[in-house]
Parts: C-alpha cells; structure tokens; sequence
C-alpha cells in the first residue's frame, strides 16, 4: 500500500520560518531510516501558502485564488510518499518522525488508491493508459 503523509503548516511554516542544521539534521537522520527500510519513495517541503495559487471550478468556469490562505491548520507543509504493508504500518513511522515543527504540530497519513479500487469503471485501455504514463514519468525522474 502506498500513502501520502502530510506536514499540517503551521503559522511558523507559513511565515516562512525555516528549519536550523539541527532540525535539518534530525529530519535527514529519520528520512535515512525510511530509505533503508524501503518505506520512503519521495518526500519534499512546500513554500508557504502566500507563493501559491488555487484553481476553483464550477462547471466550465475556472478561477484563481492567490494565497496566502487563511486556514493554517488544512494547510500542507510537506508531504513523503511511503509504501507501508499497512495503515498501522505508517502510523508506527510517523510515532518515530521528530516534529516537524518548533510548535505543536500534525501529521496526516492517507491512503493512495491503486488500480484496482477502481474496479470496473477502470477497462483495461484505461489501465494501460495509466501504466503507460507512470513509466513515463519514471523514465524523466531517472
């Protein structure tokens, strides 16, 4: 199983208040720990929410909304990419994970759907699309 644990921001992150070696160091120190356990498959942080943008749809319509945005705490800061045998599994790394923050903070663990939760609505051509892409992408990475 794959998941996306996210960084919650807080109002230091998104200040733009960066880590010291220190903190650097012992995130370094537990990311090294993922990747020789074969848990990690990418992980990155994210600018404050003042550098970014979202895209509302409505029907056809499209509009952009400039940050900052105003509710910190549904904010992400950053987020790893982890391949864990389970929910639990996930849960146990992210109890060794130094807080990512000088505050109080939050980690949320999701799950990523795979091809096959998508059952029938997902036909073979599609399927093959979606491999097809994936290797595509990985080749660029690479």
């Amino acid at each position: 199983m794959r998941f996306m644990v996210m960084v919650k921001a807080t109002k230091d992150s998104e200040a733009g208040v960066m880590p010291t070696q220190e903190e650097f160091a012992e995130m370094g120190a537990f990311n090294e720990a993922l990747v020789k356990a074969g848990v990690m498959e990418a992980g990155e942080g994210l600018h404050p929410s003042s550098r970014g943008a979202r895209v509302a749809f409505s029907g056809k319509q499209r509009s952009v909304i400039n940050g900052p945005f105003s509710e910190t705490k549904e904010l992400v800061a950053g987020f790893w990419i982890w391949k864990c045998d389970s929910l639990q599994d996930a849960i146990e790394w992210v109890k060794k994970c130094p807080n990512p923050m000088r505050t109080d903070s939050e980690i949320e663990i999701r799950q990523i759907f795979s091809a096959e939760d998508f059952g029938d609505a997902l036909t073979p051509e599609l399927r093959e699309q979606e491999e097809r892409l994936r290797k595509e992408v990985q080749s660029r990475a690479g």
